[in-house]
């Protein structure tokens, strides 16, 4: 599989690596759901977070026949909420979603699944050859008793409500178990010792977390395709309106506080493919190698609060602290003196904006200021990008020194803890950071005032998005 050809490309670079080898973590996406058989050969194809067909299915399941809370019986909700900490997506797309689907639409797959499995299971189970998740792979099947950090367990009331077979769920266990060996193949296949052992490992977001800030409320952002704040906490605390929850993470005896938002650098993305270098009669230049250096490059020559531009980043909706997908993204105050330096300008302030907008939740929900903010992700390998999120936020941000690894970095320290060469009290000593930036004090009132006008333009234009995009308004 892709895995071992990318490992083995890896090992191949240096002799001397597969000596060192000890140990076996990974890290993958969330919310991927794999039908396995008894050989652990999988049905079908994946199901994957983009994939909503199990919207109509879960809506059964979660709707009252009378009232609803934002699509969700009260009484369901509640139970939900107070045992997982948050509650299926009306969406489909989460495990649940996926599940639910299968058993109604695909009742003969969902007959010879043996297990469900997500992608961290999966990739575990062919490393190791066992059925099991992790405690952060199996959140999203909300069908899990979290009250308890260090016992995490499926609640048979939870599995009824979803109506699917408790057998054809895996295990669980912790994100720093040993799973045994090394399967005889894949050792075979990858030249390493017999002796490696596979651990458990974590989904994205709690392996990001791990390598970013481990420490009891150390808030870190991730600036990728999308972003979020996230920090670990000792309690499980739902903040419902905000779309703020603590849940089961990577570290044992705690929760992973989150805040997500859908899109960050992508629109990056956005403008380079399709502004700048979109294949068409006007553009026929070929992409520059260094495309985002050259933007930031510009954005940095442009003066604080991009000469009154303002972008609002919600290319896809959004998601905290409104749950609203019929946001879109736009740009204002747009006049003849403005070029498209401007705009470069504008587009990462826009999303430090919308990173502030998120932080006041949070930091409510953390009880506490979130203080030096850790970045990560591949936004955070920008300077520019980050001395404008520490002036806009208000907050220092620390950039650490490899930011767009720190998945495969908190994926090592996992491993480090599960062969007990560390501990989790050890992660902060081995942190490297680069440098840390701190808001321009002479530069607040400026973003102080753009920030009101940014959430005042979210209130007026709520309502114009809803009757632009009504195939988006949820049901009520």
């Amino acid at each position: 599989m892709a895995f071992l050809e990318s490992a083995g490309e890896i090992l191949a670079a240096d002799a001397q690596l597969r000596n060192r080898v000890v140990a076996v973590c990974c890290s993958t996406q969330t919310e991927g759901t794999v039908c396995v058989d008894r050989n652990g050969q999988p049905l079908g194809r994946a199901l994957t977070w983009l994939d909503s067909r199990g919207a109509a299915a879960m809506a059964s399941r979660v709707r009252g026949r009378v009232f609803n809370i934002e699509g969700y019986a009260p009484l369901k909700l509640w139970r939900w909420l107070r045992l997982t900490g948050g509650a299926p997506s009306l969406s489909g797309r989460d495990s649940a979603g996926h599940m639910v689907y299968l058993r109604d639409e695909e009742p003969e797959r969902y007959a010879r699944t043996y297990k469900f499995l997500n992608v961290l299971d999966y990739l575990n189970l062919r490393l190791s050859g066992r059925f099991c998740a992790t405690q952060d792979s199996t959140v999203t099947s909300w069908i899990t008793d979290n009250r308890d950090p260090n016992h995490i367990h499926y609640d048979a009331g939870l599995i009824r409500l979803l109506g699917i077979d408790a057998d054809k769920l895996p295990e669980i266990v912790h994100s720093t178990d040993v799973l045994g060996p090394l399967l005889p193949e894949v050792v075979q296949a990858l030249g390493l010792s017999p002796k490696t052992v596979v651990v458990g490992g974590a989904v994205d977001n709690s392996a990001v977390a791990v390598g970013a800030a481990v420490g009891d409320f150390e808030t870190h952002l991730y600036l990728g395709t999308s972003s979020w704040l996230g920090a670990h906490v000792p309690f499980m605390k739902t903040d419902v309106h905000h779309k703020i929850a603590a849940i089961p993470g990577a570290v044992d005896g705690r929760y992973l506080a989150m805040a997500l938002q859908s899109t960050a650098g992508a629109n990056l993305s956005f403008l380079r493919d399709r502004i700048l270098y979109h294949p068409d009669e006007l553009a026929s230049d070929e992409e520059h190698p260094a495309v985002y250096e050259m933007l930031n490059q510009i954005a940095a020559r442009v003066p604080p609060g991009a000469r009154g531009l303002i972008y609002t980043p919600w290319l896809l909706g959004e998601r905290t602290p409104v749950d609203d997908p019929c946001l879109r993204a736009g740009l204002l105050n747009m006049s003849l003196e403005h070029s498209r330096e401007d705009i470069f300008r504008a587009f990462l302030e826009g999303v430090a904006l919308n990173t502030r907008w998120m932080l006041e939740p949070f930091a409510r929900l953390l009880g506490r200021d979130a203080g030096i903010i850790t970045a990560v992700g591949g936004g955070a390998q920008s300077d520019v990008w980050c001395q404008i999120m520490a002036d806009v936020t208000g907050q220092p941000i620390r950039q650490l020194a490899a930011p767009i690894q720190a998945n495969a970095i908190g994926a090592t320290f996992i491993a480090g803890v599960g062969i007990g060469a560390l501990s989790f009290a050890d992660l902060g000593h081995l942190r490297q950071a680069r440098h840390t930036y701190e808001p321009s004090s002479a530069l607040r009132r400026l973003y102080d005032d753009k920030f009101e006008t940014f959430k005042e333009v979210r209130t007026r234009l709520a309502p114009l998005y809803q009757r632009l995009n009504p195939s988006q308004t949820p049901a009520p």
